[in-house]
C-alpha cells in the first residue's frame, strides 16, 4: 500500500510540476505565489484587524490564525527534524524553476503556513474570508509542487500538520476568555 502511495504522489507531483518552464507568464505568476502567497495572506489578515475595532470576532479569527500559524511551523519543524525526504528534483522528478531549498521536503512549511490560516477562519464560521484564504492556500500548495520543490504529498502533510496546529489552539483559545479580552483589545 505505501508503496501504491508512494507511486501516487510521484505520478501527480510529476504531473503538476510538467507544466513548468513551457508557459513564461505561467512560470512567473507560479513562483510568485509560491513565494510571496503566504505574506499576502497575513497581509490580508492584519488588514482584517485595522477597520473594525468592534468586530472581536474578526479579531479572536486573527489572534487565532497567528496562533495556528506559530503552532503549525513549530510542528514543522520538529517534523523535519526526524523526517528526511529529499525534495522531488534531488530525486530526479522535477523540473525546478526557482533556487535549491536547504532542507528536507516534508512537510511543506509553505502550505502549513496558508492552511493553518485558512482553516482557522472556516473553523470559526467566518466564511466569506475563510473562502478566499482557502483559495490562497490551495494555489500555493499547487504552485509549490509546480515551481518542482515539493511533491504533493508534502503539501497534503503541511495542510494535515495545519489541521492539528488548528485544532490546538481552537481548543485552548477561546472567545470571550480574559486572554481573548486583552488581546483582541489591543490597539
Amino acid at each position: 500500500m505505501f508503496e501504491t502511495l508512494a507511486a501516487l504522489d510521484a505520478a501527480l507531483t510529476r504531473w503538476v510540476n510538467g507544466y513548468a518552464g513551457h508557459y513564461g507568464a505561467l512560470d512567473a505568476v507560479m513562483t510568485y505565489i509560491a513565494s510571496a502567497g503566504v505574506p499576502v495572506m497575513i497581509f490580508y489578515v492584519v488588514l482584517l484587524w485595522w477597520p473594525k475595532a468592534d468586530r472581536l470576532d474578526v479579531r479572536h479569527a486573527c489572534v487565532s490564525a497567528g496562533a495556528a500559524f506559530l503552532v503549525g511551523q513549530a510542528i514543522n519543524h520538529l517534523l523535519i527534524l526526524t523526517i528526511h525526504r529529499p525534495r522531488p528534483y534531488d530525486a530526479g522528478l522535477t523540473h525546478l524553476i526557482v533556487e535549491r531549498s536547504a532542507d528536507w521536503s516534508f512537510p511543506s512549511d509553505h502550505a502549513t503556513a496558508a492552511a493553518s490560516i485558512a482553516i482557522m477562519f472556516l473553523m470559526l464560521r467566518q466564511r466569506i474570508h475563510g473562502a478566499v484564504l482557502t483559495a490562497f492556500a490551495l494555489l500555493i500548495g499547487l504552485s509549490r509542487v509546480f515551481i518542482g520543490t515539493h511533491y504533493v504529498g508534502d503539501v497534503l502533510g503541511g495542510y494535515a500538520t495545519a489541521l492539528f496546529a488548528v485544532l490546538f489552539v481552537w481548543t485552548l483559545y477561546r472567545p470571550g476568555t480574559r486572554l481573548d479580552a486583552a488581546l483582541t483589545n489591543i490597539f
